[in-house]
C-alpha cells in the first residue's frame, strides 16, 4: 500500500458569503489545484464532503456539479455525508482512493452554506443528527453540551473560567487567521459574562453558524514532489463510532469515537501523543475540547482544564491546540470543517502558516460527529 501525501490545500473565508454551494466548492476546488499547479484534467477523483446542501439549499448533486465547474471531467465524484464530521470522513476517503491504487490524483472539497437560514432552522437541520426518541423530545447538541459541561466541571473540581479560557485561547489563535470567521480577541470576563444558552454554557462557548469550503489534493507519496517542493504524509488515518443515543453511554463523559479512532490512527503511524506537535479538535463547545484532549491522550482523565489553565495549549505552549481559532473562532461550515482542520494541519508540517506558525513536524485532526456519534482523526507528518 504505497504512502499518501497531501500537495495541495486552500481555504475560503469563512463566515456569512453571499456565494452558494456550488460557488464556494469551486472556489476552494480551483484554488487548491492552482496551489499544487496541477490541471483539473489531472483529477481522477474528485470527492465533496457535505452534509446537508439539499436540506439548506434544496441543491443535491453537488460533486458531479463541482466536476463540470471545475472542468474535472470525466472524474469519478462522490459526496461524503458523515453529519459534522463529513470533513474528516473525506479525508479517509481521499486517502483511500490512493492508498488503493483506485486513482492517482484526488481532490477533496468540503464546504456548507449555512447562513441564510435562521438559527433556528440551522439547528433543526443539524438536530436531525440524533436519534429520533432524543429529537422528538428537542435534545440538541448544545443542551448534550451544557449536561456533559456542568457533569464535567463538578466531577473534576474544574472551574468554570477553565472553559471561557478555551474559548479566549481560540480567539486569539483566530485573529491570526486571515480566513477565520470572527478575528477578534475577547477576555475571560466577556467570555463569562455572554448570554447563557445552556447551563452552564455561554454564548462564547459556541461555535458561529458559518459559509466556507476547503480543499486538500492527495497524489501518492512517491510522485509528490514531481508536484510540490514540500508536502505532507498521511501517516495515520481512522474512523470510529459510539453509541447513537448518548445516554447509552458507560460514561457521557469518555467519546469512545475519539478514543478508538485515536487509537488506530496512532498505531497506523507509530506515534503516541507525545509524538504530536500540533492539534486541531473539534471545538464546536469548549467542553468538546476538555473531552479530545483526554480521549486522545493529551491529557489524563479530569485532567485537560488543568493544561489549559498552565497555557499548556497555546500557540508558545507544549502542544499548541487550534492554531487555526477552532471552530469557536475560525467558524463551522459542517462538510468543510474536518478539511479544514486538515488544510491547518498541512500547513502547520510544511511551515507554511504565517503568523500561527508553530514549531511543528507531525500533526493531528480530530473531526467529531453529533456528540461523539462517528469520529475521524488524522496525523500528518512533513514529507522527506
Amino acid at each position: 500500500m504505497p504512502d499518501v501525501a497531501v500537495i495541495g490545500a486552500s481555504m475560503t473565508e469563512f463566515g456569512q458569503r453571499d456565494s452558494w454551494i456550488r460557488e464556494l466548492l469551486a472556489e476552494a476546488g480551483e484554488a487548491c489545484l492552482d496551489d499544487a499547479g496541477v490541471s483539473s484534467e489531472e483529477v481522477d477523483h474528485l470527492y465533496v464532503s457535505n452534509m446537508a446542501s439539499g436540506e439548506f439549499e434544496g441543491q443535491t448533486g453537488v460533486p458531479n456539479a463541482l466536476a463540470h465547474d471545475l472542468a474535472a471531467m470525466p472524474a469519478y465524484t462522490k459526496r461524503v455525508d458523515q453529519t459534522s464530521s463529513s470533513g474528516g470522513a473525506g479525508i479517509y476517503a481521499a486517502w483511500q482512493s490512493i492508498a488503493s491504487g483506485a486513482s492517482d490524483m484526488t481532490l477533496l472539497v468540503g464546504g456548507e452554506k449555512m447562513t441564510h437560514k435562521t438559527t433556528g432552522e440551522s439547528t433543526d437541520v443539524i438536530a436531525s443528527l440524533t436519534h429520533p426518541v432524543e429529537y422528538k423530545h428537542g435534545v440538541t447538541l448544545p443542551s448534550f453540551a451544557g449536561l456533559a459541561a456542568r457533569k464535567y466541571l463538578d466531577e473534576h473540581g474544574a472551574p468554570r473560567e477553565s472553559l471561557a479560557k478555551v474559548a479566549v485561547k481560540n480567539h486569539a489563535n483566530g485573529a491570526l487567521n486571515p480566513h477565520a470567521q470572527f478575528r477578534k480577541e475577547i477576555d475571560v470576563e466577556t467570555a463569562m459574562e455572554s448570554p447563557l444558552v445552556a447551563d452552564p454554557l455561554r454564548l462564547y462557548d459556541f461555535c458561529p453558524i458559518t459559509d466556507g469550503s476547503a480543499a486538500l489534493l492527495f497524489c501518492p507519496a512517491d510522485r509528490a514532489d514531481e508536484y510540490a517542493d514540500d508536502y505532507a504524509v498521511v501517516s495515520g488515518v481512522a474512523g470510529a463510532t459510539d453509541t447513537h443515543v448518548v445516554h447509552e453511554r458507560a460514561d457521557p463523559l469518555t467519546m469512545g469515537g475519539v478514543v478508538e479512532s485515536g487509537r488506530q490512527a496512532y498505531e497506523m503511524a507509530g506515534l503516541d501523543p507525545d509524538d504530536i506537535d500540533v492539534a486541531e479538535l473539534h471545538d464546536m463547545f469548549t467542553i468538546l475540547e476538555f473531552l479530545q484532549m483526554e480521549g486522545l491522550g493529551f491529557a489524563e482523565e479530569g485532567e485537560a482544564w488543568k493544561a489549559v489553565e498552565d497555557g499548556e495549549t497555546d500557540r508558545d505552549g507544549e502542544l499548541p491546540i487550534n492554531t487555526s481559532g477552532g471552530l469557536k473562532s475560525k467558524g463551522h461550515p459542517l462538510g468543510a470543517t474536518g478539511v479544514a482542520q486538515g488544510y491547518e494541519i498541512y500547513k502547520q508540517v510544511i511551515g507554511e502558516a504565517g503568523d500561527r506558525q508553530v514549531d511543528a513536524d507531525v500533526g493531528l485532526a480530530c473531526n467529531v460527529g453529533g456528540f461523539g456519534n462517528c469520529v475521524t482523526t488524522v496525523i500528518m507528518e512533513e514529507g522527506q
